[in-house]
C-alpha cells in the first residue's frame, strides 16, 4: 500500500469507529479546558475529570484562580502526579491571563506558548478543540500509532506531528486527533499488538510484511 492508500483505510476505518470523537477532558470555557489539559500531562483523563470539579468548585475563571496559594492547588491536583509544577504553573498562567489578556485564554500559538505550563502541544489541543485553528497534537498514544503502521520514523514527536501533517488533509487534523487517541487506548495500546496474532484491525491491514 501506498502511504496515500493507507491514510485513506485509517481515515475510513476511524470515521467508522468515531465518527464524532468527543473531548475526553470535561470542561465549561477554554479556562477549565485550558487547566485541564495542562493537568492532563502524565496522567489519565480519567483522574484529571476525578480532580477538576473540586478545582473549579473553588476557581472557575483565571482571575479566582489567580487568588488560589500553590498550595491550595497542591492540595486538590496532587493526585493528577507532577503537583508542584502544576500548581505552580497553573497559578502563573492564571496571573497572565488577568494582567495581558483580560482572564481570557488567547487564540494565538505564540500566546499560547508565551504562558507558564503551555507548551506546543498543550497550545495545539487548544488551537484545534477550542478555537477550531488547524493543528495536529501529537501525544504518546498518536506518536505510537504513527510509527507502527509507517507514516513516521518515530524519532520525535515533532517529527511525527510534521509527518502527519503532510499525509493527511488539513480538514481531518481535528477529528484525528481525538480519533487516533481513542484507538490508541482501546485498540492499540502500547501492550498490544506485538505480534501478527495479537494485531488489531488497522495493524493486520498496514503492517503486513
Amino acid at each position: 500500500m501506498t502511504i496515500k492508500q493507507k491514510a485513506n483505510f485509517v481515515i475510513e476505518r476511524l470515521d467508522a469507529l468515531y465518527p464524532n470523537p468527543s473531548i475526553p477532558l470535561n470542561h465549561t470555557s477554554n479556562f477549565t479546558f485550558l487547566v485541564a489539559v495542562i493537568l492532563s500531562a502524565q496522567c489519565t483523563d480519567k483522574r484529571v475529570n476525578e480532580i477538576t470539579p473540586i478545582l473549579f468548585k473553588k476557581a472557575s475563571t483565571a482571575k479566582e484562580m489567580s487568588k488560589l496559594s500553590e498550595q491550595e492547588i497542591f492540595d486538590i491536583i496532587r493526585p493528577c502526579g507532577l503537583a508542584p509544577s502544576k500548581s505552580k504553573n497553573i497559578k502563573l498562567m492564571s496571573q497572565t491571563l488577568c494582567k495581558k489578556y483580560g482572564g481570557e485564554v488567547p487564540n494565538t500559538f505564540e500566546e499560547l506558548e508565551s504562558l507558564a505550563g503551555v507548551g506546543h502541544k498543550t497550545a495545539s489541543v487548544l488551537m484545534s478543540q477550542a478555537f477550531g485553528q488547524p493543528a495536529f497534537p501529537v501525544d504518546t498514544h498518536i506518536h505510537r500509532l504513527a510509527t507502527r503502521w509507517g507514516f513516521t520514523s518515530g524519532k520525535s514527536v515533532e517529527q511525527t506531528e510534521a509527518d502527519l501533517k503532510k499525509i493527511f488533509p488539513k480538514e481531518k487534523w481535528h477529528n484525528l486527533h481525538l480519533q487516533l487517541i481513542y484507538y490508541g487506548r482501546e485498540h492499540c495500546s502500547a501492550r498490544s499488538c506485538k505480534t501478527p496474532e495479537t494485531y488489531c484491525q488497522i495493524c493486520q491491514k498496514l503492517r503486513k510484511k
